[in-house]
């Protein structure tokens, strides 16, 4: 690892009030051999609190397919050990997860029933059939051919048979990946219940920073294999505002800052923490500034991302 990566290595937060779902520790995998070989994780250390939706971001090439393959056993760590609910990653704790890995695929002459159904006996949950597909809200499409169903109800398909075999936690990949807007208000709010109201833990991998930020809970980035970022979205966001003022005399302002602040969008832009806020605004009360509006400026989600991989990338 150069140094230049490994001070981009970050350790994931743990959630004191939660136990853990889902834990990487240590994790690494390459592809290829020699000087050929691509080191698609690096050591990357995560633990997913159990009831949380959890995103898993990252620019491409930055290892969350790589993530996702392992939690499934599609692929073997070089190195590293996975957990699932406190034990050992084998096939009786991956039963514990539902997986829907990429694009979906069904049977196109069989129904959304069928698909269930099959799934269903070999789970021996076959009375979950009937729950499962209200629950993806296609009872009413349900003994119409997949053939006819739309991206978006093959999405919810792909969901409920992740479901069907009663999973704590599911995994998600790219869960609105080609949805018109209302198939991806309709698999928010999905996701939503699944975590908050069902109670399962939500693993999911997405392009759509967006759409990870009015869903998760919790995030974490990657790049080049490694964890950059970490935390609750609330607290990435508040750690990255900026604190933005509207006073009488801007100049004078900026004057007195110098290299703390710079003038935009039509005030002035202070670099301070959130904390220290009140004694900033008494400070210059005092001193007579005159100010007419103040307010701290979250950034998006796609801000925080965009400057913690282009950071490493640099």
């Amino acid at each position: 690892m150069s140094a230049q990566t490994q001070d981009a290595v970050v350790r994931p937060q743990v959630d004191q009030g939660r136990a853990a779902a889902i834990e990487l520790v240590s994790v690494s995998k390459s592809f290829g051999r020699g000087g050929a070989a691509v080191q698609a994780l690096n050591g990357l250390s995560l633990s997913i609190p159990q009831g949380v939706v959890y995103g898993l971001l990252g620019p491409n090439g930055a290892g969350k397919s790589t993530v996702l393959r392992i939690l499934a056993g599609l692929l073997r760590p070089d190195g590293g050990d996975i957990r699932i609910f406190g034990e050992a990653a084998n096939p009786d704790q991956r039963a514990r997860l539902g997986m829907l890995i990429e694009s979906p695929s069904f049977y196109p002459f069989l129904t959304a029933r069928e698909h269930l159904s099959m799934l269903a006996r070999a789970r021996g949950t076959l009375p979950l059939v009937e729950p499962v597909l209200r629950r993806i809200g296609l009872d009413k499409a349900a003994d119409k051919a997949v053939s006819g169903f739309s991206l978006g109800m093959k999405q919810r398909l792909g969901i409920g048979c992740a479901l069907i075999g009663q999973p704590e936690a599911i995994v998600l990949d790219e869960p609105t990946n080609g949805l018109d807007p209302d198939g991806i208000l309709e698999m928010r709010a999905l996701i939503d219940e699944l975590a908050h109201r069902d109670g399962l833990t939500v693993l999911l991998s997405s392009h759509l920073l967006d759409e990870v930020e009015r869903v998760c809970d919790r995030v974490a980035i990657l790049q080049r294999g490694v964890l950059v970022a970490e935390g609750a979205v609330a607290d990435l966001l508040d750690r990255d505002g900026r604190f933005w003022l509207k006073v009488e005399a801007p100049d004078a302002l900026l004057a007195r800052l110098g290299r703390n602040a710079e003038a935009g969008d039509g005030g002035v832009y202070v670099r301070i923490e959130r904390a220290e806020v009140p004694d900033l605004i008494l400070s210059l009360a005092t001193a007579g500034v005159r100010i007419f509006e103040a307010k701290w400026i979250k950034p998006d989600l796609e801000t925080v991302f965009l400057s913690e991989t282009r950071e490493v990338s640099r």
